[in-house]
Protein backbone atom coordinates (compact mmCIF):
# COMPACT_ATOMS: atom_id res chain seq x y z
CA UNK A 1 0.00 0.00 0.00
CA UNK A 2 2.87 2.38 0.77
CA UNK A 3 4.31 1.79 -2.69
CA UNK A 4 0.93 2.55 -4.25
CA UNK A 5 0.69 5.79 -2.28
CA UNK A 6 4.19 6.79 -3.44
CA UNK A 7 3.18 5.96 -7.00
CA UNK A 8 0.13 8.21 -6.73
CA UNK A 9 2.25 11.00 -5.28
CA UNK A 10 4.83 10.70 -8.06
CA UNK A 11 2.18 10.61 -10.78
CA UNK A 12 0.01 13.50 -9.57
CA UNK A 13 2.74 15.83 -8.31
CA UNK A 14 6.25 16.97 -9.14
CA UNK A 15 7.55 16.49 -5.60
CA UNK A 16 11.15 15.18 -5.86
CA UNK A 17 10.64 11.71 -4.39
CA UNK A 18 12.79 9.66 -6.80
CA UNK A 19 11.51 6.35 -5.42
CA UNK A 20 11.99 3.27 -7.59
CA UNK A 21 8.70 1.39 -7.62
CA UNK A 22 7.92 -1.82 -9.45
CA UNK A 23 4.99 -1.06 -11.74
CA UNK A 24 2.08 -3.46 -12.25
CA UNK A 25 -1.53 -3.04 -13.33
CA UNK A 26 -2.68 -3.91 -9.81
CA UNK A 27 -0.38 -1.37 -8.18
CA UNK A 28 -1.38 1.33 -10.64
CA UNK A 29 -5.05 0.65 -9.91
CA UNK A 30 -4.40 0.61 -6.17
CA UNK A 31 -2.65 3.99 -6.42
CA UNK A 32 -5.93 5.59 -7.54
CA UNK A 33 -7.35 4.96 -4.07
CA UNK A 34 -4.79 7.46 -2.75
CA UNK A 35 -5.65 10.25 -5.20
CA UNK A 36 -7.87 12.13 -2.69
CA UNK A 37 -5.09 11.90 -0.09
CA UNK A 38 -2.60 13.35 -2.58
CA UNK A 39 -5.06 16.18 -3.19
CA UNK A 40 -5.25 16.79 0.56
CA UNK A 41 -1.43 16.96 0.72
CA UNK A 42 -1.41 19.53 -2.09
CA UNK A 43 -3.97 21.58 -0.16
CA UNK A 44 -1.92 21.39 3.04
CA UNK A 45 1.17 22.61 1.19
CA UNK A 46 -0.77 25.56 -0.26
CA UNK A 47 -2.13 26.54 3.16
CA UNK A 48 1.35 26.28 4.71
CA UNK A 49 2.77 28.41 1.90
CA UNK A 50 0.27 31.15 2.65
CA UNK A 51 0.66 30.98 6.42
CA UNK A 52 4.46 30.83 6.48
CA UNK A 53 5.39 33.10 3.58
CA UNK A 54 2.50 35.14 2.24
CA UNK A 55 0.22 36.14 5.11
CA UNK A 56 1.62 39.70 5.19
CA UNK A 57 1.65 40.19 1.42
CA UNK A 58 -1.02 41.86 -0.75
CA UNK A 59 -3.80 39.37 -1.46
CA UNK A 60 -3.52 39.76 -5.23
CA UNK A 61 0.16 38.87 -5.20
CA UNK A 62 -0.37 36.05 -2.68
CA UNK A 63 -3.15 34.59 -4.82
CA UNK A 64 -0.92 34.69 -7.91
CA UNK A 65 1.95 32.96 -6.07
CA UNK A 66 -0.35 30.30 -4.58
CA UNK A 67 -1.85 29.58 -7.99
CA UNK A 68 1.59 29.40 -9.60
CA UNK A 69 2.86 26.97 -6.97
CA UNK A 70 -0.37 24.97 -7.36
CA UNK A 71 0.25 24.57 -11.09
CA UNK A 72 3.95 23.79 -10.61
CA UNK A 73 3.18 21.19 -7.94
CA UNK A 74 1.09 19.24 -10.44
CA UNK A 75 3.27 19.94 -13.46
CA UNK A 76 0.22 21.26 -15.31
CA UNK A 77 -0.95 17.65 -15.66
CA UNK A 78 -4.66 18.37 -15.34
CA UNK A 79 -4.50 21.65 -17.25
CA UNK A 80 -3.17 19.63 -20.18
CA UNK A 81 -6.23 17.37 -19.98
CA UNK A 82 -8.53 20.38 -19.86
CA UNK A 83 -6.80 21.89 -22.90
CA UNK A 84 -7.11 18.65 -24.89
CA UNK A 85 -10.79 18.31 -24.01
CA UNK A 86 -11.48 21.94 -24.92
CA UNK A 87 -10.00 21.54 -28.38
CA UNK A 88 -11.63 18.14 -28.88
CA UNK A 89 -15.11 19.26 -27.88
CA UNK A 90 -14.87 22.36 -30.09
CA UNK A 91 -13.28 20.65 -33.10
CA UNK A 92 -14.75 17.16 -32.85
CA UNK A 93 -18.02 18.31 -34.42
CA UNK A 94 -19.95 15.71 -32.45
CA UNK A 95 -17.97 12.83 -33.93
CA UNK A 96 -16.51 10.33 -31.44
CA UNK A 97 -13.45 9.27 -33.45
CA UNK A 98 -12.59 12.82 -34.47
CA UNK A 99 -12.94 13.96 -30.87
CA UNK A 100 -10.62 11.20 -29.62
CA UNK A 101 -8.10 11.96 -32.37
CA UNK A 102 -7.96 15.64 -31.40
CA UNK A 103 -7.43 14.68 -27.76
CA UNK A 104 -4.28 12.79 -28.74
CA UNK A 105 -2.89 15.76 -30.69
CA UNK A 106 -0.22 17.46 -28.50
CA UNK A 107 -0.78 20.84 -30.13
CA UNK A 108 -3.01 23.35 -28.34
CA UNK A 109 -5.50 25.33 -30.39
CA UNK A 110 -7.00 28.76 -29.66
CA UNK A 111 -10.00 27.30 -27.82
CA UNK A 112 -7.69 25.48 -25.41
CA UNK A 113 -5.71 28.65 -24.74
CA UNK A 114 -8.89 30.66 -24.12
CA UNK A 115 -10.32 28.06 -21.71
CA UNK A 116 -7.04 27.77 -19.79
CA UNK A 117 -6.80 31.55 -19.40
CA UNK A 118 -10.40 31.76 -18.19
CA UNK A 119 -10.00 28.92 -15.68
CA UNK A 120 -6.75 30.32 -14.26
CA UNK A 121 -8.30 33.81 -14.09
CA UNK A 122 -11.32 32.46 -12.20
CA UNK A 123 -9.06 30.55 -9.81
CA UNK A 124 -6.87 33.60 -9.16
CA UNK A 125 -9.87 35.85 -8.47
CA UNK A 126 -11.47 33.24 -6.19
CA UNK A 127 -8.23 32.62 -4.25
CA UNK A 128 -7.80 36.37 -3.78
CA UNK A 129 -11.33 36.69 -2.38
CA UNK A 130 -10.81 33.67 -0.11
CA UNK A 131 -7.56 35.11 1.28
CA UNK A 132 -9.37 38.33 2.12
CA UNK A 133 -11.82 36.32 4.22
CA UNK A 134 -9.09 33.94 5.52
CA UNK A 135 -11.16 31.02 4.18
CA UNK A 136 -8.13 28.78 3.86
CA UNK A 137 -10.14 25.57 4.17
CA UNK A 138 -11.12 26.14 0.55
CA UNK A 139 -7.48 25.68 -0.46
CA UNK A 140 -7.47 22.45 1.50
CA UNK A 141 -10.73 21.01 0.19
CA UNK A 142 -10.55 21.99 -3.51
CA UNK A 143 -7.59 19.79 -4.59
CA UNK A 144 -8.85 17.02 -2.31
CA UNK A 145 -12.35 16.71 -3.75
CA UNK A 146 -11.15 17.39 -7.31
CA UNK A 147 -8.96 14.27 -7.27
CA UNK A 148 -11.81 12.32 -5.74
CA UNK A 149 -13.76 13.17 -8.91
CA UNK A 150 -11.39 10.87 -10.84
CA UNK A 151 -12.36 7.99 -8.58
CA UNK A 152 -16.07 8.81 -8.93
CA UNK A 153 -15.84 8.89 -12.73
CA UNK A 154 -13.77 5.71 -12.75
CA UNK A 155 -16.46 3.91 -10.76
CA UNK A 156 -19.38 5.19 -12.80
CA UNK A 157 -18.22 5.68 -16.39
CA UNK A 158 -16.59 3.34 -18.94
CA UNK A 159 -13.07 4.10 -20.18
CA UNK A 160 -13.05 4.33 -23.96
CA UNK A 161 -9.40 3.67 -24.87
CA UNK A 162 -8.76 -0.07 -24.56
CA UNK A 163 -4.99 0.29 -24.22
CA UNK A 164 -4.98 3.46 -22.15
CA UNK A 165 -3.59 3.78 -18.63
CA UNK A 166 -7.07 4.44 -17.32
CA UNK A 167 -8.29 1.13 -18.70
CA UNK A 168 -5.82 -0.84 -16.54
CA UNK A 169 -6.75 1.31 -13.55
CA UNK A 170 -10.46 0.72 -14.00
CA UNK A 171 -10.20 -3.02 -14.62
CA UNK A 172 -8.02 -3.69 -11.56
CA UNK A 173 -9.58 -1.19 -9.18
CA UNK A 174 -11.03 -2.62 -5.96
CA UNK A 175 -14.59 -1.38 -6.39
CA UNK A 176 -15.84 -1.97 -2.81
CA UNK A 177 -12.83 -0.20 -1.28
CA UNK A 178 -13.11 2.62 -3.83
CA UNK A 179 -16.79 3.14 -2.95
CA UNK A 180 -15.95 3.24 0.75
CA UNK A 181 -13.25 5.86 0.11
CA UNK A 182 -15.67 7.94 -1.96
CA UNK A 183 -18.30 7.90 0.80
CA UNK A 184 -15.83 8.78 3.57
CA UNK A 185 -14.23 11.49 1.43
CA UNK A 186 -17.58 13.12 0.70
CA UNK A 187 -18.34 13.21 4.42
CA UNK A 188 -14.92 14.78 5.08
CA UNK A 189 -15.51 17.32 2.32
CA UNK A 190 -18.81 18.43 3.84
CA UNK A 191 -17.04 18.79 7.20
CA UNK A 192 -14.28 20.89 5.59
CA UNK A 193 -16.65 23.01 3.51
CA UNK A 194 -20.45 22.98 3.36
CA UNK A 195 -23.42 21.22 1.77
CA UNK A 196 -23.72 23.87 -0.97
CA UNK A 197 -20.21 23.12 -2.20
CA UNK A 198 -20.96 19.39 -2.15
CA UNK A 199 -24.09 19.91 -4.27
CA UNK A 200 -22.10 22.05 -6.71
CA UNK A 201 -19.32 19.44 -6.96
CA UNK A 202 -21.65 16.49 -7.51
CA UNK A 203 -23.62 18.48 -10.08
CA UNK A 204 -20.56 19.39 -12.12
CA UNK A 205 -19.21 15.81 -11.99
CA UNK A 206 -22.60 14.57 -13.22
CA UNK A 207 -22.51 17.14 -16.03
CA UNK A 208 -18.98 16.14 -17.07
CA UNK A 209 -20.04 12.48 -17.08
CA UNK A 210 -23.13 13.26 -19.16
CA UNK A 211 -21.19 15.27 -21.74
CA UNK A 212 -18.47 12.61 -21.99
CA UNK A 213 -21.04 9.86 -22.52
CA UNK A 214 -22.84 11.94 -25.13
CA UNK A 215 -19.71 12.76 -27.09
CA UNK A 216 -17.32 9.79 -26.74
CA UNK A 217 -19.46 7.21 -24.88
CA UNK A 218 -17.15 7.26 -21.86
CA UNK A 219 -14.09 8.95 -20.43
CA UNK A 220 -10.37 9.23 -21.11
CA UNK A 221 -7.40 10.43 -19.07
CA UNK A 222 -7.96 13.90 -20.52
CA UNK A 223 -11.53 13.90 -19.19
CA UNK A 224 -10.18 12.98 -15.75
CA UNK A 225 -7.77 15.92 -15.95
CA UNK A 226 -10.47 18.32 -17.11
CA UNK A 227 -12.67 17.16 -14.25
CA UNK A 228 -9.96 17.98 -11.71
CA UNK A 229 -9.52 21.52 -13.03
CA UNK A 230 -13.23 22.23 -13.35
CA UNK A 231 -14.08 20.83 -9.92
CA UNK A 232 -11.27 22.82 -8.27
CA UNK A 233 -12.60 26.00 -9.88
CA UNK A 234 -16.19 25.26 -8.87
CA UNK A 235 -15.19 24.58 -5.25
CA UNK A 236 -13.25 27.83 -4.98
CA UNK A 237 -16.08 29.87 -6.51
CA UNK A 238 -18.76 28.15 -4.41
CA UNK A 239 -16.77 28.99 -1.26
CA UNK A 240 -16.63 32.65 -2.26
CA UNK A 241 -20.35 32.78 -3.05
CA UNK A 242 -21.43 30.91 0.08
CA UNK A 243 -19.24 33.06 2.33
CA UNK A 244 -19.86 36.34 0.56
Amino acid sequence: MLASFALALQFLTRLPLNINIKISDQRIAQSVLFYPLVGLIIGILLVLLNQLCLSEQPTGLSAAIILSVWVLLTGGLHLDGLADCSDAWAGGLGDKQRTLAIMKDPAAGPIAVIILILVLLLKWAAIQALLQHTALLALLSAPFIARLSILILMLSTPYVRENGLGSAMQQNLSKPLARLIVCLSLVLFVWLSNVYSLIAVLSVIALIRYLALQRIHGVTGDVYGASVEIVETVVLISWVLSNG
